[in-house]
């Protein structure tokens, strides 16, 4: 090997070694990101299916006072039902039933406001899980770069890690970049 051609080989090498370094560290910490995400995730959808139990059984509270409600009314048309009490009943029963409704919209709220900052984290999951797949595809790519001494697939390495990097600071920067045909692929 005549020392042009070993110099442009040390030059390929140095340049994949750089290119490795850089696509690990993004790596590494786009990895401790992607898991504190997925953690936040975990949380919101717990808060979700709670807040909708909780609403779920606060609708079931809400139909058992109308009904009661309803019997109440029957049964004040029975001779020797003392009004009194059923007024009495009634005021608790009517108030019952706007304390639940009032309740099940709040917990809709919430559920749905669970639900959508889920949806938001995922989004950027999906961001940190794409940049994962290229980046992982330029490593390979500069590796065998390195191997054959083809400068042009480190360039294709590049770019491919280009749109790894993109993706990953999208997600660290919580831009609404997405791709459904790369999320529909790996997912």
């Amino acid at each position: 090997m005549d020392s042009e051609s070993k110099s442009a080989s040390e030059r390929l090498n140095n340049l994949v070694a750089i290119t490795v370094v850089i696509i690990s560290v993004f790596l590494a910490v786009s990895n401790v990101k992607d898991g504190n995400i997925g953690q936040n995730m975990a949380l919101a959808k717990a808060d979700a299916v709670d807040t909708w139990s909780e609403y779920q059984a606060t609708k079931l509270k809400l139909h058992l006072a109308e009904n009661s409600l309803a019997e109440l009314s029957l049964i004040t048309s029975q001779p020797g039902t003392s009004l009194e009490l059923a007024a009495k009943e009634q005021a608790r029963l009517q108030a019952a039933i706007k304390k639940y409704g009032d309740k099940s919209a709040s917990l809709m709220r919430q559920a749905k406001a669970h639900e959508a900052d889920y949806d938001a984290l995922n989004l950027h999951d999906d961001q940190f899980d794409m940049s994962e797949a290229f980046l992982s595809i330029s490593l390979a790519l500069a590796g065998v770069a390195a191997v054959t001494g083809l400068t042009w697939l480190l360039y294709f390495c590049w770019g491919v890690s280009g749109v790894g990097l993109l993706m990953g600071m999208a997600g660290f920067l919580g831009f609404n970049l997405h791709s459904d045909l790369v999320a529909r692929l790996l997912g």
